[in-house]
This record gives structure tokens, C-alpha cells and sequence, in this order.
């Protein structure tokens, strides 16, 4: 008797940064082992299946951002940022440098591009689903969205998800 393959269903609602690496590791991880995935990009995680998407860090967010923090990787390693969410949410510039040094650090550390683990999903044949209710709410188009990208609602995903093995809302 042949061994059924695992089966991942992931929901990703978040588009930022540091929301948008653990769909796509997971995904990857798990498609490398031969498991059969698919990911429901839904609210604020659709706009990870754009074509041209520009994802960044945001504090206001997570309010569970360390408030040291050592970002920028080896030219910055003995320096912790510490500010508290409040400072950083209100300073000027303080998501665009977030997001640079965030970036910086993952490049010198070695980890793959968000875009990059996304283009890795596609080749090993990850479901990317877009919620059809969050493009009609928030006016996407499917034309947006990379072409390996299908569109369909909760139940798409349910029919895919209702013998997954692990199911994980990240």
C-alpha cells in the first residue's frame, strides 16, 4: 500500500515583513520534504501574491517588537536599538529604517528574500490561493497577482485544507 503524501494548509493574513517569511519558509520547508501545500492569502496577506509588492516592518503591528533589537546586521552587531512601539510608531522614518536594517541583517545573515522564497513556493508547486472577498473588498484584480496565483473563497481553501495534516494560521 502506498504511503499517502503529508498535506500543509497554511492561512496567511499578514503583509508585513516580518508576517510575510513564515508562510513561505513554512511552505517551502514542507514542499522540500514532498508534502503537498497550499497557503489562503487573506485581509492583509493577499498583497503578498502581487506581482510588485513592497512588504515593510511595522511596529504599530506588533507590539510584541523587541525594544532592543539588534538590527543591520555585522556592521551594527553591538548595537541595540532600544525604543519603545509608541517612540518608533511616531518617529519619522522609523518604518522605512526599520525595514532597510531588517532587510540588511536577513541579506548579511544569509535568508532568502521574501520574493525569492515566494519564487521557490512557485517552483515547487505550493496552492497559492487569493481570497476572492478580500480582492472584491479592498478592489484587487486577479491581473495583479503573479500568474500561479488561483483566486477562490474559504471554501477553496477549506476543500483543500479539510485533510491536511497540519493546519497552521500564520
Amino acid at each position: 500500500m502506498e504511503e499517502k503524501r503529508k498535506k500543509l494548509a497554511l492561512i496567511s493574513s499578514q503583509g508585513t515583513l516580518d508576517w510575510a517569511y513564515p508562510p513561505f519558509i513554512l511552505a517551502t520547508a514542507a514542499a522540500a520534504m514532498d508534502w503537498d501545500v497550499g497557503i489562503f492569502f487573506t485581509f492583509y496577506g493577499l498583497p503578498l501574491l502581487k506581482k510588485d509588492f513592497k512588504a515593510s516592518v511595522s511596529p504599530v503591528s506588533n507590539p510584541a517588537m523587541p525594544m532592543k533589537m539588534p538590527f543591520g546586521g555585522d556592521s551594527f552587531r553591538n548595537i541595540n536599538w532600544p525604543m519603545p512601539n509608541l517612540l518608533m510608531s511616531n518617529m519619522p522614518g522609523f518604518e522605512a529604517m526599520a525595514t532597510n536594517l531588517m532587510k540588511k541583517t536577513f541579506k548579511d545573515k544569509g535568508v532568502a528574500t521574501v520574493e525569492e522564497l515566494r519564487d521557490m513556493a512557485v517552483e515547487m508547486d505550493v496552492k497559492m490561493i487569493g481570497c476572492q472577498m478580500t480582492m472584491d473588498v479592498f478592489g484587487f484584480k486577479k491581473e495583479e497577482f503573479i500568474e500561479e496565483a488561483d483566486v477562490g473563497g474559504a471554501a477553496t481553501f477549506l476543500e483543500f485544507a479539510a485533510d491536511a495534516n497540519v493546519s497552521l494560521f500564520v
